[in-house]
């Protein structure tokens, strides 16, 4: 996961969905912004790994992963909503 470990991933997710949360306006709580971090972290990770690149490693890499991909999944979520 990036080089970080379990309890520097659910704190690091946490800001980074915290982040993204007030990056896109969006209004979610606690336990959303940890999963949309880790979430987010992890598909971007997924992204970046078929693109054969990377922002890096540790928890700073983790943070600006962490944020961008839940801005992503934000992003997404909304337009899966809007065509509803």
């Amino acid at each position: 996961m990036n080089g970080v470990g379990w309890l520097t991933a659910i704190i690091v997710g946490g800001l980074a969905g915290w982040i993204a949360e007030k990056a896109m306006r969006s209004d979610m709580g606690l336990l959303m912004n940890i999963i949309l971090g880790i979430v987010g972290a992890v598909v971007l990770n997924a992204i970046l790994a078929a693109l054969d690149t990377s922002l890096g490693v540790g928890w700073v890499a983790f943070l600006i992963t962490g944020i961008l991909g839940a801005c992503l999944l934000i992003f997404l979520a909304r337009l899966v909503r809007g065509r509803g």
